[in-house]
């Protein structure tokens, strides 16, 4: 039992350390913190590709995909936005009544037109009629974007020209609630479809993040979620040590005392 005891204080020293390996402290406020059922802030204001003010209250009226991204991002940001664009195609929702989408930058420093450059190549993916206001691309000054990334939960950091940031689309209500997160870049239109009309109906969507957060650490580096092996092979190897120690507690109390 001893020697048990003592195997599974090395299996917590080792689990910590994984911890640590995989989330560096210089790392560790990167990622999304469900703001699931809460309200945004629906004064804020921002620029739009025109680089007219609006306020978001002028733009969520309907159920909205907002879509945090920077949009000089080489990488994941515009696979989010094409991918968008593609799931849109396959949305029989009619869009501009029954849902907008609206991408921001969280770089303060990108301004409408960039934010217009890029409506217009994503809105050339989508084949079927599209009204342009049914899709906004806004900018903003840094105190706002804070505001809004602070009020869904999306944390980055600014790393050289670029950012290390999660990749996730956010469904809001028509009141601004937030009622359901999308992880990755693709997305399947039945899955858009339900969360949107969950989102009319202001009901918050069943989500795996919990489990997707303990399963999974984001990588900024590669900016993806990778399978964090060692953290639940240990998680397992706890549980078997557990159990055969229960095992054997259990089995030395039902033996008989041997007569002499």
């Amino acid at each position: 039992i001893k020697l048990l005891i003592f195997l599974m204080g090395i299996i917590f020293f080792h689990c910590a350390v994984n911890a640590h390996v995989e989330q560096p402290k210089d790392l560790s406020n990167i990622g999304i913190d469900e703001k699931l059922g809460q309200l945004i802030p629906l004064d804020l204001t921002f620029h739009d590709e025109n680089g007219n003010p609006v306020i978001l209250k002028q733009l969520i009226q309907t159920p909205t995909i907002l879509a945090p991204v920077y949009y000089h991002c080489p990488n994941v940001c515009s696979f989010l936005l094409s991918n968008l664009a593609g799931v849109i195609n396959k949305l029989p929702s009619e869009p501009g009544k029954e849902y907008k989408v609206v991408a921001f930058s969280f770089d303060e420093t990108e301004k409408p037109d960039l934010a217009l450059e890029k409506k217009r190549m994503y809105l050339k993916m989508i084949e079927k009629p599209f009204p342009e206001d049914a899709w906004r691309f806004l900018t903003g000054d840094k105190e706002n974007i804070h505001k809004l990334t602070d009020a869904i939960g999306f944390h980055f950091k600014k790393q050289g020209e670029d950012f290390l940031h999660p990749v996730t689309v956010i469904i809001l209500s028509p009141d601004g609630k937030i009622t359901r997160y999308m992880y990755g870049t693709d997305f399947l239109p039945f899955d858009l479809k339900m969360a949107l009309l969950e989102a009319s109906e202001g009901r918050v969507g069943p989500t795996l993040s919990k489990v997707l957060r303990f399963c999974f650490s984001y990588d900024p580096k590669g900016r993806k979620y990778v399978f964090n092996t060692l953290k639940i092979t240990g998680i397992v190897t706890l549980l078997f040590a557990l159990s055969l120690i229960l095992f054997l507690v259990f089995k030395g109390k039902r033996q008989p005392i041997q007569e002499e």
